[in-house]
């Protein structure tokens, strides 16, 4: 009987390592019921744009301009190694390993963001904005929800760097770090399919 309560311990113990306790499957709820707000304005999106007619033009009447984006992809899925290593060195506790990783994902976010700024600097300059036709409330509700997400997963990020300096995390209790890493992969995977949808399928389309 004691060793049977002594193993429930233990593994209640390790349920941050573990990362299936109520925890992580509210973080999952919680990513989850953010991917249907997402795919609702993706199908709103696409549904505006066949609606439309065809493919959406910029008002010069070129389609838009996809070396940026491409290159902001790139930038988004490279920061999913660090926050990747960040994860795999906290449960083994390794916190240098930990810090590193995390920082190296809070500088690739806010270059994205950067990115997405320059972006809207030439569409602006090009007078496309939130207020042109369906086309533009379409492309700036769905890039600037991604991006307000992309800034909340930086900020969180930032907090549990702060954390882990402290030295709040060990290799059985960092589910604030898993969590992050669960909504940093959400944040990349969800921009691969605005990517596609946004910018890569109008291509095929043409």
């Amino acid at each position: 009987m004691s060793l049977t309560h002594g193993e429930q311990v233990r593994v209640l113990e390790e349920g941050e390592e573990v990362g299936r306790g109520i925890n992580w499957w509210g973080m999952i709820f919680f990513i989850s019921s953010e991917a249907l707000i997402f795919a609702n304005l993706i199908a709103a999106s696409l549904y505006l744009e066949i609606r439309n007619g065809g493919v959406w033009t910029l008002p010069s009447g070129h389609p838009l301009d996809i070396v940026m984006p491409a290159i902001n992809t790139a930038i988004l899925l490279l920061s999913s190694g660090p926050v990747r290593y960040a994860g795999a060195s906290v449960a083994k506790g390794n916190r240098r390993g930990l810090i590193l990783g995390l920082s190296g994902t809070i500088i690739l976010g806010p270059i994205f963001l950067g990115g997405q700024l320059y972006e809207y600097t030439g569409l602006f300059s090009q007078g496309f904005n939130i207020q042109y036709k369906t086309f533009g409330s379409a492309f700036f509700t769905l890039t600037g929800f991604h991006g307000l997400h992309v800034t909340i997963g930086v900020l969180f990020l930032f907090i549990c760097l702060i954390r882990a300096i402290r030295g709040d995390f060990n290799k059985t209790k960092y589910f604030a770090v898993e969590a992050a890493e669960m909504y940093w992969h959400f944040v990349d995977i969800v921009w691969v399919v605005v990517f596609t949808t946004v910018y890569l399928l109008p291509l095929l389309h043409g």
